[in-house]
């Protein structure tokens, strides 16, 4: 265990550490005082309603913003004094589509190699695995035009994967996609954990994508209002549903459910 990688009881070595991070534009704050962890060999879930602040977070994370208050730390290394260590141990999968559809789905993976300087020859050897990981090797040289919203999240999760990262970020990656494909993609991820050990850390506005062994991060507004085992959240929210629990935490009304559910 590298020694400078923070830990909590109980948990395993964390992927990722947030602690502190306020990031505001102009006079108005979208991440206010926000600390969390991401264990490794994990799902966490970052629920919050839309504008809570979760893109935002995800910037921070990926130094499309600068944090300029608190720490972020993925695997140990500090996103603003050690970005190229942190930034090439994380996949990102942003919640807007970034394939060019034009390409194949492997010209699309071997351009997105190339920017992390692996060569010609180790990079279709990793895209062809990280395909065969998602299911799509079948589909390697078809336009991405050709894919379905369901395919496309998952040539960006091969994507992501092809630098061998220990932390998966995924924004909202089920948006737009039908009740199988949601399904699908969420097994994927979760068979991921099981057989590497990646943390994920999963944004979602759905509380119907949590299952019980996640871990849970309930944002609103911009703040953490809540962290812990689904259990946790349920008795935190006195509600055996983790959808009430959730809105119960936030200080929504039970009648708002419609709103994280549908």
């Amino acid at each position: 265990m590298n020694a400078d990688t923070p830990t909590s009881a109980g948990l395993p070595e964390a992927s990722l550490v947030v602690k502190g991070v306020t990031h505001a534009f102009g006079p108005k704050k979208a991440l206010d005082d926000v600390s969390l962890e991401a264990p490794s060999s994990a799902f966490t879930a970052l629920v919050g309603q839309n504008g809570a602040g979760k893109t935002t977070l995800f910037s921070l994370i990926t130094r499309l913003y600068d944090n300029r208050s608190g720490s972020i730390r993925v695997l140990g290394h500090d996103v603003r004094r050690q970005p190229a260590e942190a930034l090439s141990r994380m996949g990102v999968v942003f919640q807007s589509r970034t394939l060019d559809l034009e390409l194949s789905v492997m010209q699309n993976l071997l351009y997105h190699a190339a920017l992390h300087g692996i060569g010609r020859s180790a990079a279709k050897r990793a895209a062809a695995t990280a395909l065969s990981r998602v299911g799509l090797e079948s589909r390697a040289k078809d336009r991405v035009r050709a894919l379905s919203g369901g395919q496309m999240r998952r040539v960006e999760i091969a994507r992501a994967l092809l630098h061998g990262p220990s932390l998966l970020l995924l924004d909202e990656p089920t948006t737009g996609l039908d009740i199988g494909s949601r399904r699908q993609l969420l097994e994927e991820v979760r068979r991921l954990i099981a057989e590497d050990g990646i943390g994920v850390l999963w944004a979602t506005h759905l509380v119907d994508e949590i299952e019980v062994a996640d871990r849970v991060v309930a944002l609103h507004k911009g703040r953490v209002m809540a962290s812990g085992s689904v259990g946790e959240i349920r008795a935190r929210g006195k509600s055996e549903d983790v959808g009430a629990a959730f809105l119960r935490i936030i200080g929504e009304d039970d009648e708002a459910l419609s709103r994280v559910s549908a």
